[in-house]
């Protein structure tokens, strides 16, 4: 079995978006040791490596890869797969609906897509705003990531403590990879909550 790795990955979609077109859909278990029936469509490549190339899906707002321990086509428009991690019934049912995709990698590398991780040590350019419209701003540091599928959290250093905020793209105002810093608009409280 393949050890995946297990990095969050974001597509921001506003500023910064990737376009990638579903190219099948997870329909229903295959067996008894997590496997799953796909449904491919059209777009999905004749080509296609599993053994170099995850499958991707959207997972609280996270393009998660899934990569194949065992890919096997049946016909031209369905496959049966196993996905590391993804071993047993129980687990397998959570992906059961969802439609994935393949990245797909910009030639020239102008890619707008990046790990949660590469924000580490960014500094936040951040605004806390109330329901009256006021408006608190403040400096942080990001100086952690915590990968959890529910619900994945930025670390931040800000007036000499660390809070935890969730990594959500609702907060990300706009990232700048040249200078390190990153604008977050956040609730009003959440800095202050234990």
């Amino acid at each position: 079995m393949r050890a995946s790795p297990r990095r969050g990955r974001l597509s921001m979609s506003r500023k910064y978006t990737i376009m990638n077109t579903f190219v099948g859909r997870i329909n229903k278990l295959f067996g008894t040791e997590g496997g799953l029936m796909l449904s491919l469509y059209g777009d999905f490549p004749k080509d296609f490596d599993p053994a170099t190339t995850p499958l991707f899906v959207a997972i609280n707002s996270l393009d998660v890869p899934l990569w194949c321990d065992r890919f096997e086509r049946r016909g031209v428009s369905s496959a049966v797969v196993n996905f590391a991690d993804f071993d047993t019934e129980r687990r397998a049912e959570e992906l059961i609906g969802r439609e994935f995709f393949i990245d797909s990698e910009d030639e020239t590398g102008d890619d707008d897509e990046f790990y949660m991780e590469d924000l580490i040590g960014f500094t936040i350019q951040g605004t806390e705003c109330d329901t009256e419209g006021t408006h608190s701003p403040f400096e942080a540091t990001l100086t952690d990531f915590y990968d959890n599928e529910i619900n994945p959290l930025f670390e931040l250093e800000v007036r000499n403590r660390r809070v935890l905020i969730p990594a959500t793209e609702e907060f990300i105002a706009g990232i700048d990879f040249e200078h390190r810093t990153m604008k977050l608009v956040l609730p009003a409280g959440l800095l202050d909550l234990e």
